[in-house]
């Protein structure tokens, strides 16, 4: 467990001297105060507190801003001490390839979850400013916050996996930006055209539930829409977050940082010094 934090102590200040902690906290308190303004608007039309609204609003953004900040933190945690050559040095010290793993995802995830407080954290305080009912919505932005971290554990073991198999840091983020764009914007926009052609066939009605719950990004999405006041709101799979069962996408949303940091892990075995 010591060797764990140490290496997370060492990514850490890496991540500090890489300017990461002041750019993800930044980007994510622009864009949360952005659309809590945005999403005001629909709160006497809904009849939902403020912050219920925020937080739905807040949903849409993490579904793309959290993955790209982890896969863009991860990217090179692999490939970038294979090209820099401090890889072989680092193997030469008594802690083994997953609790190197372990120590980097420690680091990351609190530069993340920093991130996701702040930007959270501003925007609750921005409906609270204007709305005193806004704390009917605290469950709700509370929820937002800890399956937020777990989306972005989720993409940061993406990230070490696809660092790992590139072993170059230029092919590692080509790799993380494809992926990015493949689970977060194709795949969506897949599955929407098969529901069009299908017309109300078998695949809307039995595979179409089973292949958002397969992508982290949809069932982290699901599982926060399911019990918000605010649905109407949110675009795209607010419907279906009122027809899969909730113990379904949270449970999607706890197995897949486990399976991408085992997939990152078996990637990392791999990897000769």
């Amino acid at each position: 467990m010591n060797r764990i934090f140490a290496t997370a102590g060492t990514e850490f200040r890496i991540a500090l001297r890489n300017r990461w902690v002041s750019i993800s906290i930044a980007m994510m308190t622009l864009f949360s105060l952005v659309l809590s303004a945005a999403g005001s608007s629909a709160t006497g039309t809904i009849g939902a507190d403020r912050l219920s609204v925020v937080v739905a609003s807040l949903t849409s953004l993490a579904v793309y801003l959290v993955p790209l900040v982890a896969l863009l933190m991860s990217f090179d945690a692999i490939a970038g001490e294979v090209e820099r050559g401090t890889l072989p040095l680092l193997l030469t010290y008594p802690v083994s390839r997953p609790e190197i793993l372990l120590g980097k995802l420690a680091a990351h995830l609190a530069v993340l979850t920093l991130a996701v407080a702040a930007g959270y954290g501003v925007a609750a305080v921005a409906a609270f400013a204007v709305d005193p009912t806004a704390i009917a919505g605290l469950a709700s932005l509370w929820r937002l916050m800890w399956s937020s971290v777990l989306l972005g554990a989720t993409f940061l073991g993406v990230g070490y996996a696809a660092s790992a198999l590139s072993r170059r840091p230029s092919g590692a983020a080509g790799l993380a930006i494809g992926l990015w764009l493949g689970l977060i914007v194709l795949y969506d926009l897949g599955l929407l055209a098969a529901v069009v052609a299908d017309n109300g066939g078998v695949f809307t009605t039995k595979v179409f539930p089973i292949a958002l719950l397969a992508n982290p990004a949809d069932a982290f999405r699901l599982y926060n829409l399911a019990a918000s006041q605010a649905t109407s709101v949110a675009a795209g799979v607010s419907g279906a977050a009122n027809t899969i069962p909730v113990w379904a996408s949270l449970t999607s949303i706890v197995i897949w940082p486990v399976a991408a940091l085992g997939l990152a892990t078996v990637a990392f075995r791999r990897v000769t010094p």
